[in-house]
């Protein structure tokens, strides 16, 4: 019985310390810089800076798990031409694809390396490119990430937006934040649709975000 209950006991301790550091672990990455110009409960408008992501071609049904996040983590981890280690950022974006192209996962290029120069993918798969700043309208929300949850987070997003008399391009993307562990009710996670005609919002920002 006592056994039992030790052993019982070592493995709450085990799970308690995974979970703890599963909940802390996004919270030491550096994150896109942004400014809040707007806040209604959920939705939030951003101005964005240019900012530099690898990027590879992704299933965006898949979640990473075509290998898209792999290859992309293999270029933090080393596999570019200076052999560099780079920090691992947040928010993973999913760019949805279209009839001229596929989907798109992007790792955001922490300041320091874009600054400098991102060095070259050694994988053809995988290149750098730069993400356009702007005016994004973001619906922030919990949950695993699937089709279904990002269509009616969208959908939603979308009819704030025309309340509102503002208009969106017809692709969005979403933003990831969590290792894929965390559980779905403390996950972050957002959809993201540049604004357009975005030079009649207000200027004024209220907040600066640059952590989780």
């Amino acid at each position: 019985m006592m056994l039992r209950l030790a052993v019982l006991g070592f493995v709450a301790i085990t799970l308690l310390t995974v979970f703890g550091k599963v909940l802390t672990a996004s919270g030491g990455y550096e994150s896109a810089q942004y400014e809040v110009v707007e806040k209604d409960g959920e939705v939030e408008i951003r101005q964005y800076p240019d900012l530099m992501l690898a990027s590879t071609e992704s299933n965006a049904e898949a979640q990473g798990r075509d290998g898209s996040f792999m290859r992309l983590f293999g270029y933090i981890s080393g596999a570019n031409e200076s052999d560099q280690k780079i920090e691992m950022t947040t928010p993973v974006f999913m760019e949805k694809g279209d009839q001229k192209s596929n989907s798109k996962m992007g790792f955001v290029i922490p300041q320091d390396v874009a600054t400098a120069g991102a060095p070259k993918p050694k994988r053809a798969e995988v290149s750098i490119r730069k993400r356009e700043g702007g005016r994004f309208a973001v619906i922030r929300f919990s949950g695993r990430m699937s089709t279904d949850l990002v269509k009616n987070q969208e959908a939603k997003l979308r009819s704030w937006l025309e309340l509102r008399g503002l208009e969106g391009e017809e692709s969005a993307e979403t933003a990831g934040y969590d290792p894929p562990f965390t559980p779905g009710p403390l996950r972050r996670n957002e959809v993201i649709i540049r604004l357009i005609a975005a030079d009649t919002l207000p200027t004024s920002a209220t907040t600066t975000e640059s952590t989780n």
